[in-house]
């Protein structure tokens, strides 16, 4: 889940997950999904007592835990062709920046600084990492090689600038910024130059993600019912299209990889669970059903 999002729209959420882990983690699979799903899901799940990184299918069969320590594992990130996963976690006393492979294999730290790194977003071609990090006071947008070389603040702005997402063929970056005054969803060059908000107005604009092609962005906004819901709009911020419309929180939303789909995380079964629905918001289906805490879903 993002940050902004615990801060902004859900303050008591850490209290239903500390209830979730007293009730006790069960149940089993979701709702029965489509056969046309394809690919894996990753995503951030309690369900173990923890937040860790899981993957499964993207029919919500074949749940498997890719990290097992006592720290937050959290946000992961396909890239590569969906070949490595990037992620953040605190296993080493604050949170930094992790690779590994799509099977969890090859667990490799990337970033070592006294301050929290969260949020990776790894390119479709694997070639860099965009991320948010507070480390020069106030939340900013880095980009690194796959490495972890070349770590450079793209935004150095005093509002604090969060949730990254690269264009597919790398020449954008789409990211939140509270620059001018509230939640808003901003579109720069991979260098950081040209920043433009695309959404402006006064409700929070949060967790952006680019569609396969390019010509979309899928986000969540509360402008419309003061609750978290999942909208697309075009690349340009035109078109803002409302798809979710429930008294829930949908939040976290992310293309397949054939731009057919979108997962997302929601609470609207009254816990956070994974869902995933058309890209134009029919046929949502929940793939996940525990008591405890799934969220952060990313489709490689």
């Amino acid at each position: 889940m993002s940050r902004n999002i615990l801060r902004q729209v859900f303050p008591i959420c850490a209290l239903f997950v500390l209830l979730s882990v007293l009730i006790g983690c069960g149940g089993g699979g979701g709702d029965s999904g489509p056969s046309d799903l394809q690919g894996t899901i990753a995503f951030c799940s309690y369900r173990d007592g923890n937040y860790e990184i899981y993957a499964m299918a993207a029919d919500g069969s074949g749940v498997t835990r890719l990290t097992n320590t006592l720290a937050v594992e959290d946000h992961p990130s396909f890239g590569a062709a969906g070949s490595k996963i990037v992620f953040w976690s605190d296993r080493d006393g604050n949170a930094e920046i992790y690779v590994m492979n799509a099977d969890g294999s090859g667990q490799t730290r990337l970033t070592d600084e006294a301050e929290d790194d969260y949020e990776p977003c790894l390119s479709a071609d694997g070639s860099k990492i965009v991320f948010d990090t507070r480390r020069d006071g106030n939340f900013e947008i880095y980009v690194m090689n796959p490495d972890g070389s070349g770590q450079t603040n793209l935004t150095n702005d005093a509002g604090s600038d969060s949730t990254p997402a690269i264009s597919p063929d790398g020449s954008n970056v789409a990211f939140s910024t509270v620059r001018d005054g509230n939640y808003e969803i901003y579109i720069m060059n991979a260098d950081g130059s040209n920043p433009i908000n695309l959404t402006n107005n006064s409700a929070v604009d949060d967790s952006p993600s680019f569609s396969p092609d390019g010509t979309k962005i899928v986000f969540m906004s509360d402008r419309d019912s003061g609750n978290a819901e999942i909208y697309v709009m075009n690349t340009d911020g035109t078109v803002p299209t409302r798809l979710t419309n429930n008294t829930s929180n949908e939040n976290e939303p992310c293309f397949s990889p054939d731009g057919l789909h979108i997962v997302f995380e929601s609470d609207r079964d009254g816990n956070q669970e994974i869902y995933v629905m058309d890209s134009d918001g029919a046929n949502p289906i929940r793939l996940t059903d525990y008591s405890g805490y799934d969220s952060s879903p990313s489709w490689g």
